[in-house]
């Protein structure tokens, strides 16, 4: 029926041992080695981004801290500009006031004189008009 062979059996089984033996030392261990340095660098690098994170949020505060202080630069810078206009625009206002009430109390002045004159023209002038009114009123 079946011949065992004692000797080819003990062969056999040492073969197998032996391509154990090379295939752990030369496959498995170096293939298990190089998962696991893998594993460990997979898990520093998620480490690292999440300190990438905290970086970036930092970074990100930063930023913000930076853009609120431009707007309030530019909000201060914006204030110091209007009120110089305004007080540029006010000074020019009260110089053309002041120009106008000079020309005004000029024109005033011009104005009396020319009332005065005129009143003396009148005064000088009385007795014709009333000659001329009371001929008038005979040739009635």
């Amino acid at each position: 029926m079946l011949d065992i062979s004692p000797m080819l059996l003990a062969s056999t089984l040492i073969v197998f041992l032996v391509l154990i033996a090379a295939l752990n030392s030369l496959l498995y261990k170096p293939l298990f080695s190089y998962m696991e340095k893998r594993d460990a660098d997979i898990k520093k690098d998620l480490e690292e981004v999440g300190n990438n994170d905290a970086e970036i949020a930092a970074f990100h505060t930063t930023a913000e801290k930076i853009i609120s202080d431009g707007k309030l630069q530019a909000h201060a810078m914006r204030e110091k500009a209007v009120a110089e206009a305004k007080a540029l625009a006010a000074s020019k206002m009260e110089a053309k006031r002041a120009e106008l009430a000079l020309e005004y109390a000029k024109f005033e002045e011009a104005m009396s004189e020319e009332r005065s004159r005129l009143s003396g023209v009148l005064a000088l002038e009385i007795p014709n008009f009333e000659a001329a009114v009371s001929a008038k009123l005979n040739q009635i």
